[in-house]
């Protein structure tokens, strides 16, 4: 199963939106994201319907951010991608006539819940401007050691 990376991708775009000054082109933040502008745009949509970017038509314009960071979590994102599968592993069959198979999927049924609920909770309790703020710490940690010369992201 391909896992889904939508929520790491939007993630990183969002940071590199929140340093820039300027608005983003769906053209600049597919790069970013690996894909193509169509993608970024119906993902964008998403994340504009629930008010965390806007966009600007024509010259200039693009995708900016709306919101302070620190009023955005993780799981605020992931909401606004639709919720996407977080955890790629599953069931073997989904309605097994096996009453052996019955019984682990419900053990591992339970287990599944759990960590999503879990892990769903633990996005709660991380911000847009978290994610920023490490970024930073890290960025000024990279430009130390390596005297200005690299990538940062």
């Amino acid at each position: 199963m391909r896992r889904d990376s939508r929520l790491s991708g939007v993630l990183h775009v969002l940071l590199h939106m929140a340093e820039r000054d300027v608005p983003m082109t769906s053209e600049e933040l597919a790069a970013c994201m690996g894909t193509n502008a169509v993608v970024v745009r119906r993902t964008m949509a998403g994340l504009r319907e629930a008010g965390f970017v806007r966009s600007e038509k024509g010259h200039g314009g693009g995708w900016t951010i709306a919101r302070d960071l620190k009023t955005v979590s993780l799981r605020d994102v992931y909401q606004a991608l639709g919720e996407p599968v977080l955890l790629a592993i599953g069931h073997r069959t989904e309605s097994p006539g096996c009453l052996v198979e019955q019984a682990v999927n419900a053990a591992l049924g339970d287990a599944f819940r759990d960590a999503e609920a879990l892990l769903i909770e633990r996005l709660g309790d991380v911000s847009l401007a978290d994610l920023a703020d490490d970024f930073r710490k890290r960025y000024a940690a990279h430009r130390r050691s390596h005297k200005g010369h690299g990538h940062a992201g």
